[in-house]
């Protein structure tokens, strides 16, 4: 049951901040949180990470919708609570990405937006944040925790 509620939890963070950042930020604005660093942006993406497969929808949204059912599937099955909760992370950052491709046609809300010198990362949210931190904790479960 705890995971239901964290992934319920990484859900509403990732959609909360999206509304937010809908509200108080024009399309294409940005704003200096650290100048030169960090900054707040509201863009769109129609594709993956990265902005692979742009305009994808069609492709997105059922693969994610299958592996939201695995990613349930062995949270269901596995004792183990870190990897459950690893698993809760992804799933709760799929899911929230997934709610945008399929409410928001003009793609999925990105706003954290990190420059280093003249390098500029790919715009990105919370929940890719989420999915990200899952995968590594779920890498270290199955390095270096796991027995199977």
């Amino acid at each position: 049951m705890i995971f239901i509620i964290l992934i319920a939890v990484f859900v509403a963070v990732d959609q909360f901040t999206k509304y937010i950042v809908i509200c108080n930020i024009e399309f294409g604005d940005r704003i200096s949180v650290i100048n030169n660093f960090f900054y707040l942006t509201h863009w769109r993406n129609t594709g993956a990470a990265w902005g692979i497969m742009q305009n994808g929808r069609f492709v997105l949204v059922p693969v994610t919708i299958v592996l939201s059912v695995l990613l349930a599937y062995f949270i269901y099955k596995n004792s183990n609570k870190f990897f459950r909760f690893s698993l809760s992370m992804i799933l709760g950052g799929a899911l929230g990405n997934l709610i945008d491709r399929i409410f928001r046609p003009d793609g999925v809300v990105d706003f954290l937006d990190f420059q280093f010198g003249s390098y500029h990362f790919p715009v990105f949210n919370a929940a890719d944040t989420f999915v990200v931190v899952g995968t590594i904790l779920l890498a270290y479960y199955t390095l270096f925790v796991s027995k199977e």
